[in-house]
Parts: C-alpha cells; structure tokens; sequence
C-alpha cells in the first residue's frame, strides 16, 4: 500500500504551530513590522493571535505567506555550510 504524500507545505502544520515558529524565529517586535496588526504590537499572546487570525482571512494568508517565506530562506543557510571545517576546527592546543 502506497503511503500519500500531501504536496502542500502546510500539510499537518497547524496555525499554532506557524505563529510560534515565526515568534521564536522574529519575536513579537520584528513580526509586528512584518505583519501590520494590532494583535503583534498592543500586548502580543500566542492565544490572542490565534482568535485573531482564525476570524481574519487576509492576516491569515499573511502569516501563512511569512511563515513559507521563512521555510525558504531556511533551507540554503543549512546547504551552504560544511559539517566540518579543518581550517576553523583544528586540534586542541592541550597538546
């Protein structure tokens, strides 16, 4: 049997999830700039956010495009560096 393979990105991740990911990524200061609404800049909650944007389509689809955004920039900051650099990580001068 053939396991199905979603080919959304936000296939299982939940509101919940995208706004703590974007809050520990940005902080609530950076994500206010980001995304223009009151419920990022006057006393910032996981909570309030979510009953927020639950009633709230197009800030939805903001924090939804942010947090794809932040996915793809993710991704070749970790291609790009070497697991192990001889030239930074040399041997230990207890020898």
């Amino acid at each position: 049997m053939t396991a199905h393979f979603s080919k959304d990105p936000l296939h299982g991740v939940t509101l919940e999830m995208q706004v703590n990911a974007l809050v520990a990524r940005y902080g609530w200061v950076k994500l206010a700039q980001l995304i223009n609404i009151n419920c990022f800049k006057n006393d910032p909650s996981v909570k309030s956010s979510l009953k927020f944007l639950r009633r709230t389509p197009w800030a939805r689809a903001e924090v939804e495009a942010l947090y794809l955004d932040s996915l793809n920039d993710a991704e070749p900051e970790a291609k790009d560096e070497p697991a192990f650099n001889p030239w930074t990580e040399g041997r230990s001068k207890q020898d």
